[in-house]
């Protein structure tokens, strides 16, 4: 199958544009998607290509605008809503808790809601606190959502084509400091199931978890502490919920040890669920603690130097394996 070289957003463009060839009910709508091509290009050209009424542009409301897809997805369509940040999912909050993932229970099963809500989640390059936070833990509570953050192109396209086809609402979570990241991807379609984490690395002596951008940050350390002659194993979730938690636990069993990594606050974030399920399934198989990297517990700081302090980094990625090891 031949490839090519493309970029994270070049890989959701392609996704969004194969899924609304594919399915007339796929449309796209958001601030500035249409005539500006998108707040980060991802949909550059696709006005021009599918016209006003499949990419729609919408006021600075995302409360009204999230509400219009939900109704939409309950009569039939397949809208894909773009928050230009996922911070910006809190204004319509009421919409995705109250309505989008709790229509299809409280209808009696009369209503499915495909819709999907995509954008960057997470930090950014010094854009401060009101447009850094990682939302998978807060939605992550809440029954009746899909909640997927790849970390790489391949994986970026194929899941969110499934996520399109799928009768659920889905949180897709990008980064917008990814968006520029390139990998060789099949030129024929293809799909990621939902719900499949991934093994990035192969390893003996340490598990590492993690998803989206942070799994970057994983492979660098790994890397660096096979010089050290430690072998790493990096899991990439791919999916944050349904978690897949058999291939974690698999691996826990063989490496005896694990360190998880996320760029969300440690209180009450990924890392601590996944790892209460670590500890239910291989309790009897860890050598050590667990030991959980994450972003401080702070607002995120607009200053370059103590934003770095902040989020998780590869050295204290390697201080926490080194721990887990000693």
């Amino acid at each position: 199958m031949p490839n090519q070289l493309v970029t994270m957003r070049e890989a959701l463009k392609q996704a969004i544009d194969e899924e609304m060839e594919r399915d007339p009910t796929v449309f796209i709508m958001g601030e500035e998607v249409a005539e500006y091509n998108g707040a980060y290009k991802v949909t550059k050209g696709m006005l021009d290509k599918w016209g006003p009424t499949r990419v729609i542009d919408t006021p600075i409301a995302e409360l009204g605008f999230a509400g219009l897809g939900i109704g939409a997805a309950m009569t039939g369509l397949r809208p894909i809503v773009e928050f230009m940040s996922f911070n910006f999912s809190f204004v319509a909050f009421d919409q995705l808790i109250s309505n989008a993932i709790k229509m299809y229970y409280m209808s009696g099963n009369r209503f499915k809601v495909p819709i999907v809500f995509r954008g960057p989640n997470g930090a950014a390059a010094q854009v401060s606190s009101q447009h850094s936070h990682c939302v998978e833990a807060i939605y992550g509570n809440f029954p009746g959502l899909i909640i997927l953050a790849p970390s790489n192109p391949y994986d970026a396209k194929g899941l969110l084509k499934s996520a399109v086809r799928n009768n659920n609402p889905v949180l897709f979570l990008e980064n917008e400091l990814s968006y520029n990241d390139k990998m060789e991807i099949p030129t024929e379609e293809y799909l990621v199931p939902i719900g499949k984490a991934k093994v990035v690395r192969a390893g003996t002596h340490v598990t590492l978890v993690s998803h989206s951008r942070m799994v970057q940050l994983c492979g660098s350390a790994a890397e660096e502490l096979a010089k050290k002659g430690i072998s790493v194993e990096v899991i990439d979730l791919r999916t944050v919920k349904p978690l897949d938690i058999a291939t974690v636990t698999e691996s826990v069993k063989k490496t005896h040890a694990c360190v998880l990594v996320e760029e969300g606050h440690i209180f009450s974030g990924i890392c601590a669920e996944v790892g209460f399920q670590i500890m239910e399934h291989c309790f009897d198989y860890l050598d050590a603690p667990l030991v959980r990297v994450c972003q401080r517990e702070t607002p995120m700081p607009y200053s370059k130097a103590l934003e770095k302090e902040t989020m998780p980094t590869k050295e204290r990625i390697i201080a926490a394996i080194e721990q887990v090891l000693a």
